[in-house]
């Protein structure tokens, strides 16, 4: 299965270029999958017609569907949540309460994870086409399966151990004084079996070779900056980007005044997404005279973006992680495009690595090489951060 993932700041138009992309796969023969992750759908009103939580039929070999989270959280979460709402209901809160407060925030987002890896397992597409949440919180997505790796590693398999002991003893005891029962077996499983799904779909994710990323961006500075950022944070998590779609330029055929002064900021804008994102291909879409809803316009949208080619190619293939050894010594270069070098921190503990850029942050597990040996410098050279271990 080929994943493209498309995402971009909230506004840019990643949904139309998501089902454009779904029209020209399944025109080539693709059994194609577009899906929505975004907790504010649009996908519906994009292909302007009604979509549910399964596949439904669009056209021949293209399907869509719009991931209905609280559905995905009562078949991979219903025993904690249950057990959560048993232990607010018994502290005093009524059972709708104890029922909306069992569900923790962004846990609908996080079982949007969940429901591509089981797409992917299934082989039932060719390709899925992900229109993804606005790029802050898909990016927090993509950080998930490290940050629970971490917690899973230090402190559930220990405490689950230690309460798999003590359980017996101590239930009698612990139920008379708090007036519920302690976590059964499926309460305590669910946790980590959730956290070895998102360890499955992370190998996915960081395998260019099946999935790559779509940045959708306008002509705009705070945009562009945005969709930057998202560049260096998705090449932190070992995702790779493959194309940027330059969305809504103003065509040349425009001559109303009103226009002039934005043609003349987008021509500048224009300069700056192909030269930024270099060494990346950028695709410019222009900006239409109607809403890009429906099967007709989405054809006019998917004849400018993909012409006569197969946007299921990989455009570019970029490495975002690598070691070298150089004259005796390891190095680890961390693909980071346009990352200043004084807003990155560096710290090791134990075998981790852990980078910083602003308020995003990776635990990189080192390679076993380099884990026994301590960074003893960095430089930012040819968009790549460069640590030397010694």
């Amino acid at each position: 299965m080929r994943i493209i993932l498309m995402t971009g700041k909230g506004g840019v138009g990643k949904t139309s270029v998501a089902a454009a992309t779904g029209l020209r796969c399944a025109e080539l023969g693709y059994k194609t999958l577009v899906l929505s992750t975004d907790p504010a759908h649009s996908l519906a009103d994009s292909f302007d017609r009604p979509l549910g939580h399964e596949p439904e039929l669009i056209r021949p070999n293209l399907y869509g569907a719009e991931l209905d989270a609280l559905r995905e959280l009562e078949g991979n979460w219903g025993a904690v949540k249950r057990y959560i709402s048993e232990v607010l209901q018994a502290r005093g809160l009524e059972g709708v309460q104890a029922e909306e407060l069992a569900i923790l925030p962004g846990m609908d987002e996080i079982f949007g994870l969940v429901r591509v890896k089981r797409h992917y397992d299934a082989k039932d597409f060719d390709i899925l086409i992900i229109d993804s949440a606005p790029t802050g919180t898909a990016l927090r997505l993509l950080s998930l399966p490290e940050v629970a790796g971490w917690y899973m590693r230090k402190f559930y398999k220990p405490l689950q151990g230690m309460a798999q002991v003590l359980s017996p003893v101590f239930e009698p005891i612990f139920k008379r004084v708090t007036g519920f029962s302690l976590p059964n077996q499926d309460v305590m499983d669910a946790p980590y079996e959730f956290y070895e799904e998102l360890e499955a779909l992370e190998k996915v994710l960081t395998n260019n070779a099946i999935t790559t990323v779509r940045l959708v961006t306008n002509p705009e500075k705070m945009v562009i900056k945005e969709s930057l950022r998202a560049h260096s944070y998705l090449s932190l998590y070992n995702v790779a980007t493959d194309l940027v779609i330059a969305n809504r330029i103003i065509p040349d055929s425009v001559q109303d005044p009103f226009f002039q002064s934005w043609k003349k900021s987008q021509k500048q804008y224009r300069e700056m997404i192909h030269n930024d994102f270099h060494p990346l291909p950028v695709k410019e879409i222009p900006l239409y005279s109607e809403e890009m809803c429906g099967l007709e316009a989405l054809e006019r949208l998917k004849d400018n973006l993909c012409g006569n080619e197969d946007p299921t190619q990989i455009y570019y293939k970029e490495t975002t992680l690598r070691v070298v050894e150089e004259n005796g010594l390891y190095r680890l270069d961390l693909y980071l495009p346009g990352v200043p070098k004084e807003n990155v921190e560096l710290t090791k503990t134990g075998d981790e690595l852990n980078i910083r850029i602003g308020n995003h942050r990776r635990n990189l597990v080192l390679p076993q090489a380099l884990s026994l040996l301590n960074p003893s410098g960095a430089k930012i050279e040819d968009d790549y951060l460069k640590i030397k271990f010694a």
